[in-house]
């Protein structure tokens, strides 16, 4: 087993919701084999509560959590990133960000919670929904052998995540 700890990126469009809670998810499901950070192409400035609110379940801090731009991470002082991940939903017409260089990339497509028009209790439904989502991507991600697959399998499989039905 490597003790190799991988820094990944999750972008979106927002930073308000996917992307902070994969950041979350992947810290702690990771058992610090990850470094997670988000970010987005066009940051709304406000993390979601609904957000927080599910990301407070994984014992992650929330205190640090903020929408924040994909610029930060791109100067040549931002951590090298080993995966960028982006979490937004193309089939919703929304702009997914690129990101370049050569980090090992892949999209995983979520539908935007934070979009839903509607109560509290069916916003805070919705977020629960996507949360689990993510999730069980996120499950399948930390426990890759990483140390033992080629870069090309690592994309293979990084792929495969992001087509997995949820």
């Amino acid at each position: 087993m490597s003790d190799r700890t991988y820094n990944v990126l999750f972008l979106c469009t927002g930073n308000s919701s996917r992307s902070i809670m994969a950041e979350a998810l992947a810290a702690t499901l990771g058992k610090g084999r990850f470094r997670a950070f988000s970010a987005g192409s066009h940051p709304s400035g406000v993390v979601n509560p609904f957000a927080v609110e599910l990301v407070q379940t994984t014992k992650y801090p929330v205190d640090n959590l903020r929408s924040k731009s994909w610029d930060e991470f791109a100067g040549p002082d931002a951590p090298h990133m080993d995966f960028v991940i982006t979490v937004c939903d193309k089939a919703a017409g929304e702009v997914c960000p690129y990101w370049p260089g050569q980090p090992l990339s892949a999209h995983w497509g979520f539908e935007d919670p934070a979009a839903l028009q509607g109560s509290d209790a069916e916003k805070r439904a919705m977020f629960s929904k996507i949360f689990r989502e993510i999730m069980t991507r996120m499950n399948v991600f930390v426990n890759l052998p990483l140390h033992m697959l080629d870069k090309h399998a690592i994309q293979q499989e990084l792929k495969k995540i992001g087509e997995t039905k949820v």
